[in-house]
């Protein structure tokens, strides 16, 4: 099936869970108390948004990573609204050039990105498949082509941690809107202010 298939199929899905909030994605699990969303968005915005000792990844990389593993993991609905943050970064950062491949990474590519770029993503596709696949060659590869051993630390818990929301998402079977263009708004919001600000407000339709 097509991904833009698959995508309206999921969002005509109804969740197999019940008392979930009535809101798409992560945000089902967010809401289920306060203080589940206090530490879901606080940890996106550890992984995403905080500046990370040593690291060098600007806050678009770091989401493209999340886009990369939620992709793996065939969680559209992490896949659709972390490329959305990735490119809205990207939009206003002026690298505009680089946000065509980021449909590339929702396909599993690298291609078009620079050495150390390509190892990360390497580095977490591996771990979010299996981590003990992860070697010291793929490590090397990563510091050979510039990266800091703290991108590669945060390439890790990226992996990790979006594993993670993947699955919430698609274990709760929780709403998936029907179009990737439905996160732009929240992506304007969340690459102004980060996860855990209450000034986002916007709710993938």
């Amino acid at each position: 099936m097509a991904r833009d298939e698959e995508r309206l199929a999921r969002s005509e899905e109804e969740a197999i869970v019940g008392g979930l909030p009535d809101v798409p994605g992560i945000l089902a699990a967010i809401r289920l108390t306060p203080g589940l969303g206090i530490h879901l968005r606080g940890l996106a915005d550890e992984l995403l948004v905080t500046d990370f000792p040593g690291a060098t990844l600007s806050r678009a990389e770091r989401e493209m990573l999340a886009t990369a593993v939620s992709a793996a993991n065939d969680c559209f609905y992490c896949m659709d609204s972390h490329g959305a943050f990735a490119s809205a970064l990207l939009e206003r950062g002026g690298a505009t050039e680089l946000v065509p491949l980021i449909d590339g990474i929702k396909l599993g590519s690298s291609e078009g990105f620079d050495d150390k770029m390509r190892a990360l993503l390497h580095v977490a596709r591996t771990v979010r498949r299996e981590p003990r696949d992860l070697t010291a060659a793929d490590v090397a590869a990563a510091l050979a082509g510039g990266a800091s051993d703290a991108d590669v630390q945060l390439a890790v818990l990226i992996a990790a941690a979006f594993s993670m929301y993947n699955r919430m998402v698609d274990g709760f079977r929780a709403k998936t809107p029907p179009s990737a263009e439905a996160y732009r708004a929240r992506a304007a919001e969340i690459a102004e202010h980060g996860y855990s600000d209450q000034r986002v407000r916007s709710v993938p339709g």
